[in-house]
């Protein structure tokens, strides 16, 4: 069994907010490290969700009757309190989606749709998650574009020197780049990729599906063109995302789909369209769920993400220690620079082995090429294991990870 140095005691909890989710309520015993593929929900969101439905659910913009309206009153004040929340421009270039991959396939569909034209490359990373690599593959295949990546430098990080070169030396109409990495947790320079592609005057992309969860955002700050998140990593529900976009760089496109709630009129030969963001938004939409993620945004605030952020970073330098101290494990990512992310390998075993011995052990983590799999080639793995933390995580937790791994290393080295 691994043992904790001397030299590096567990954090001091910095978020004491366990008691807060029901799940760990239910199952005391559960170390629960895999927030980057979805979050646990507070209560307070679930309460939202079920009051909604229990008192107070209609459809919204539809209704000429007082409960409509009020339902629609709530769910067009979390747009409101999402623009605030990230520091968004404007309210009218928020815009709900299903989830952050939805918000990708908008953008790619309706900005490629106006502005790529044959020989036009959109350019991202080897680091992607395939949400942000597929749907440049279908619409740049549609029009004759490509795709290149900037590489990965051995360390997991994004290499910018790559990134110049490319921005300057190929005809780059698009950048479309995360913002931190699913699988290393490396957390890039946001703001200087925002500046270096637009002193080319190219249009940029962020993919903050595992920042938004983690950081203090300021959109207008950042000046990204377009920045989308999904809710259920961020303790809200499940079919919620956010493209939050500058409302100029949104105007004159085509919607993504087309239905009731985002026409101005309809005739049988032809449709115009609402105005911003509605525009983007047809048919009916998640509208408990909406509420509810307003409630995981009343409750973050509540806890402050700069502290959300320390939290996890305090239980990031412990886990790097532990997990360092392992024998037998290969750590991936770098040093510095990254969220609560850690990608590890135990030598002679396959992750999904790793992954089913740590669940007998009640630890949820990730295992596979976490949809990554320019990444997964980049680093000459085929998999890896992933533990990723969120705001109920605990140096407990971190413990019993170390723990484990030491015992599933050692059963692997011996194990002829």
């Amino acid at each position: 069994m691994t043992q904790p140095s001397a030299a590096v005691p567990p954090p001091a909890p910095l978020l004491e907010v366990r008691a807060d989710f029901p799940v760990f309520a239910h199952r005391p015993e559960l170390v629960f490290l895999d927030s980057a593929a979805s979050s646990q929900k507070p209560a307070a969101v679930i309460d939202a969700i079920a009051g909604f439905y229990a008192h107070d659910y209609a459809n919204i913009h539809r209704g000429a009757y007082g409960l409509s309206a009020r339902a629609t009153d709530r769910f067009e004040a979390v747009r409101d309190q999402a623009a605030q929340f990230f520091g968004a421009p404007s309210r009218d270039g928020v815009v709900f989606t299903r989830n952050a991959t939805e918000a990708i396939n908008l953008v790619a569909h309706s900005w490629g749709q106006v502005h790529l034209n044959p020989g036009d490359v959109v350019l991202v990373s080897e680091l992607e998650h395939h949400a942000n690599l597929v749907p440049w593959h279908l619409v740049t295949g549609g029009r004759g574009a490509r795709v290149e990546a900037v590489a990965m430098t051995p360390d997991g990080r994004l290499d910018l020197e790559d990134y110049e070169r490319k921005l300057r030396e190929l005809p780059v109409k698009f950048v479309a780049l995360q913002h931190v990495s699913n699988a290393l947790g490396t957390v890039h320079p946001a703001r200087q990729l925002v500046e270096l592609a637009h002193a080319r005057g190219v249009s940029i992309l962020l993919d903050g599906a595992q920042a938004a969860p983690h950081l203090p955002l300021n959109l207008t700050e950042l000046g990204a063109d377009f920045y989308v998140l999904s809710a259920h990593k961020m303790l809200g529900p499940s079919g919620v995302g956010l493209l939050l976009a500058r409302p100029e760089a949104l105007r004159g496109l085509p919607p993504y789909q087309g239905g009731g709630d985002m026409i101005r009129e309809v005739y049988p030969q032809h449709s115009t369209y609402a105005p911003l963001p509605h525009t983007f938004e047809a048919g009916t939409p998640a509208i408990a769920e909406v509420i509810g993620f307003g409630a995981a945004l009343d409750y973050l605030s509540g806890l402050g993400m700069a502290n959300v952020a320390a939290h996890e970073q305090a239980l990031l330098g412990y886990a790097l220690q532990r997990l360092g101290a392992v024998d037998g494990l290969q750590l991936y990512g770098p040093a510095s620079g990254r969220c609560g992310v850690v990608s590890f390998n135990v030598a002679g075993a396959h992750a999904h082995d790793v992954a089913g011995f740590l669940d007998e052990a009640n630890i949820c983590v990730r295992a596979g090429h976490h949809c990554a799999q320019p990444l997964m080639r980049a680093l000459g793995v085929a998999s890896t294991a992933r533990a990723s933390f969120s705001v109920y995580t605990t140096p407990a937790d971190v413990d019993a990870l170390a723990d484990a791994l030491g015992e599933i290393a050692q059963f692997f080295a011996e194990t002829p």
